[in-house]
């Protein structure tokens, strides 16, 4: 009887160890996978810098605002590669800042450009171009854009106006200082540039 009574208590200390092991074990997985819940969800988080103090700016996956970015880096590349003055400096600067957003055949449609005479043009004539964004189309699936804008030519002696539509494709890539979007544009080329209106100006 008395070793009956022993074996029962063993086993009955055998099964609370056990359970007791389990139930630590269990604990332990359920904190591991909220620790790791947690750390992802804050990096899909967006953040934003004021003064160098980052502050969330929208609880949200980073991805379902992708397409807004993909707009904003086309719209920032388009403007940063037309809009320009009669500056060697700011045009030089310009085209610089734009060539981190895109790849190899932004370069290729500068030196096409630049070999017709486009900028001597800008410099000899003194005109001012200002690009106006109509719309930018996005495919999130191709990743593919169309780009609408019209850009103003003002000179001396006219103003023109121009329907600019281009299209290419999205990249993405890491994030940097001179690439915020973490974007780049690829296969970039123009599919109309022409004139819709040209209006001289009054000589006196």
């Amino acid at each position: 009887m008395i070793i009956k009574n022993i074996e029962s208590k063993i086993k009955l200390a055998t099964f609370i160890s056990a359970g007791s092991l389990l139930t630590a074990v269990v604990i332990v997985c359920i904190n591991a996978f909220s620790a790791y819940q947690m750390v992802a969800n804050a990096q899909k988080n967006i953040y934003i810098l004021d003064h160098g103090v980052p502050i969330l700016a929208r609880q949200t996956d980073a991805q379902t605002n992708r397409p807004a970015e993909y707009k904003a880096h086309v719209d920032l590349f388009h403007s940063l590669f037309f809009s320009l003055t009669p500056d060697d400096n700011y045009m030089e600067h310009q085209m610089k800042k734009a060539m981190y957003l895109v790849d190899q055949s932004g370069m290729q449609q500068y030196n096409d450009l630049k070999e017709n005479g486009f900028f001597n043009s800008i410099l000899s004539s003194s005109s001012v171009l200002t690009l106006q964004t109509d719309s930018i189309a996005v495919d999130m699936d191709k990743q593919y854009f169309r780009y609408y804008g019209k850009l103003k030519i003002d000179r001396r002696s006219s103003t023109v106006i121009r329907s600019l539509i281009t299209d290419g494709y999205l990249k993405d890539i890491p994030r940097s200082d001179n690439n915020p979007h973490g974007v780049l544009i690829t296969g970039w080329k123009t599919l109309e540039n022409k004139d819709l209106s040209d209006v001289e100006k009054n000589s006196f």
